[in-house]
């Protein structure tokens, strides 16, 4: 790899073993030690050149891993050395800041990435050509930004300045598939903004570029499908929304087969049919024509499909929807435009979206959520100054002049609310954006990076910072709010592994120490309360080593296995099989405890549970140190969790971290 007869890097060795690698689908376990050795050698030979392209690649490699903490030195390394390299003004100190930008706003340094992406525009715009599609690719970052921070108008502007670069450089726009996607991704943004015709024309177009491309089977149509089936379904086209999601389906199938891409699809799919078949539309198997065309520019706005649904017999029935849909719909249709209305100074200002307590805000509700505190509502959230200026006329405004029935379900009121949701306790209406995560975790804001105050972090237990930054944001046009519930999900790495080495010796206290002793005393009690605490730390662990910025945090006991469920269906989480193991576990220990008495094992005793109950222990264990020696935070093979701890923490510099 290294050429030191003159001191130079082998790039072209480099990035050739690099593409060998991935070309045998060995990347999960040779892609980091290979790139960790490229890179101590570069460094080894002084290779400026050889390093920033190295950690270029390890910037692309930990991103797809969702390793976002560990890709942040990386950024300053990289900037660092391209200024070194006096690269400033060339395409490649544009390429580095791009790099760095799109690093930093997968771990959630929004701040810090735009100002990155603004710096990469600037260079682009004295280094690039006014159409070289890189400059367009560029814009298209600084949307994503501007979306996953709720700022619609920004996002979409960006989207067309895209989409202006592509077509004027493009050599058929009508049959490009870049242009085709920008159509899509304008589309979503302008359904977020609530204008429906706009993005059905989008989405419509974004398919007929692929017909006539003749690229209907290229696995990026179905995201052009999908996109266009959520344009119909807000448009109140629900024949073509289950039609497309029928034709996505069928691609994704093809292309990928049945992955969680598939998975989501299909949910989709599902929820659209019932919508279809409550409104008594059918939809007919797909007949191979190609359905986007047919009236496509002819399309309904939200208060003519409200009131079309209103006259047909299904609406007197509830929906089948989900909590956080049905508070989107009961905003849109109702909260929205009383603040276009009453507000208009203000609406400009005002962040709407459902966060906090609540099954429905985690996306866990079903039919059985409904008999308590499931209603049509929605969350205001405003700065201090503002709600100064209007909160209490607000708060009266969304009580009294919002419809007190909505798609069949009857607004809660402080007479119908139970107890714990009543009050300073309440879980809807309009808040100060720090009164309502202060009311949640006891801050106003995150405690943040301040090493004096890391030890807060360990004063907010996971569910807080769970239902803090659970739920959806259906508007921000400040961002305020966005960015402060980010802040509380942007937990500093050391705290991380701080809580890690916490959970790794609870996980050997409860399941490798306390479980056979207590066995071994027939304190079945006592065995099985091991095998909680045993469980409960592994599941933290799950949530802690896939890292808060991406995955969040673990909800409390009652949604932990649901969260896990979920986490453990993506394509990129770590330990994904535990979930299904500690699930195992939890079911064979009635037999290990209590030798099966009364569960149906056939009085074969406790020794054979007892036996599988200790493999499972072990294999977990096992698991946990692979993933420990991966993040580069233990050099020892020792399968007893409570001997990894002094590892572990010697990457923890604060001594507020430090276990006792």
């Amino acid at each position: 790899m290294g050429n030191e007869a003159n001191g130079a890097f082998d790039v072209n060795g480099f990035i050739q073993g690099l593409d060998s690698i991935f070309s045998a689908h060995d990347a999960a376990t040779k892609a980091e030690p290979y790139l960790l050795h490229a890179l101590d050698e570069a460094r080894r030979l002084n290779d400026d050149a050889g390093q920033l392209t190295v950690i270029n690649e390890l910037l692309g490699f930990y991103r797809s891993q969702g390793r976002h903490a560990d890709n942040l030195p990386l950024v300053t390394e990289s900037l660092e050395l391209a200024k070194r390299m006096g690269l400033e003004g060339s395409d490649a100190w544009t390429t580095t800041l791009i790099n760095a930008a799109t690093a930093m706003r997968a771990a959630g340094k929004y701040d810090d990435a735009e100002r990155l992406y603004r710096d990469a525009l600037e260079s682009a715009e004295k280094t690039l050509s006014p159409t070289d599609r890189r400059l367009a690719a560029l814009h298209n970052n600084l949307s994503i930004l501007y979306s996953e921070t709720n700022r619609y108008e920004p996002a979409e502007q960006e989207l067309r300045k895209a989409l202006h670069i592509l077509e004027s450089s493009s050599v058929n726009a009508a049959e490009d598939v870049d242009v085709a996607s920008t159509h899509t991704n304008l589309a979503l943004i302008l359904l977020n903004a609530d204008r429906d015709s706009e993005a059905m024309k989008h989405a419509a177009e974004a398919l007929r570029i692929y017909k006539r491309g003749h690229l209907e089977n290229s696995a990026h149509f179905a995201s052009a499908l999908a996109g266009y089936a959520q344009a119909c379904f807000h448009a109140g086209r629900l024949d073509n929304a289950v039609r497309a999601y029928r034709k996505s389906l069928a691609v994704i199938e093809e292309c990928y087969g049945h992955n969680d891409y598939y998975t989501i699809t299909e949910e989709n799919l599902d929820a659209v049919e019932q919508a279809a078949a409550k409104a008594g539309v059918s939809v007919p198997a797909d007949d191979g024509s190609d359905f986007w065309n047919d009236d496509s520019d002819q399309f309904v706005d939200d208060s003519q499909t409200a009131a079309r649904i209103a006259e047909t017999p299904a609406a007197t029935a509830r929906p089948s929807i989900s909590g956080l849909e049905l508070a989107k719909q009961y905003w849109l249709h109702c909260g929205k435009p009383m603040i276009a209305d009453r507000y208009a100074d203000y609406k400009g200002r005002i962040a709407a979206g459902l966060v906090g307590h609540g099954s429905e805000c985690y996306g866990f509700d079903d039919a059985i959520s409904q008999d308590h505190d499931f209603a049509p509502r929605f969350c205001l959230w405003l700065t201090d100054e503002d709600y100064t200026a209007i909160g209490e006329r607000l708060q009266h405004d969304y009580e009294t002049l919002l419809p007190h029935e909505f798609m069949g379900f009857t607004v809660k009121t402080a007479d119908s609310s139970t107890p714990r949701a009543q009050g300073a306790n309440r879980r809807e209406g309009v808040f100060s954006i720090g009164d309502f995560f202060e009311g949640i975790t006891g801050y106003r804001e995150a405690p943040g990076n301040d090493p004096s105050k890391a030890h807060e972090w360990l004063l907010l237990d996971e569910a807080t910072l769970a239902a803090a930054t659970n739920g959806k944001v259906f508007a921000d046009p400040l961002g305020q709010f966005s960015k402060t519930r980010q802040g509380f999900k942007n937990m500093p790495d050391e705290v991380r592994v701080a809580l890690l080495s916490r959970r790794i010796g609870m996980i050997s206290q409860a399941g490798q120490y306390n479980f056979p002793r207590m066995i071994e005393r027939d304190d079945g009690a006592a065995a099985w309360l091991a095998i909680d605490e045993f469980v409960k730390a592994t599941a933290s662990f799950v949530y802690l080593v896939n890292e808060p910025i991406t995955v969040g945090y673990l909800p409390y006991y009652k949604w932990s296995f649901a969260a896990l469920r979920r986490l453990s269906r993506g394509l990129a989480t770590r330990m994904s099989d535990v979930c299904e193991q500690l699930e195992t576990l939890l079911r064979i220990s009635s037999a290990a405890c209590y030798g099966g008495a009364g569960f149906g094992e056939g009085g074969k005793g406790a020794g054979p549970a007892v036996k599988q109950v200790n493999e499972i222990i072990d294999h977990i264990c096992g698991q946990i140190v692979t993933e420990l020696k991966r993040d580069g935070l233990t050099r020892s093979d020792e399968t007893f969790l409570e001997w990894q701890r002094p590892y572990v923490e010697e990457h923890i510099a604060n001594p507020w971290l430090k276990s006792l």
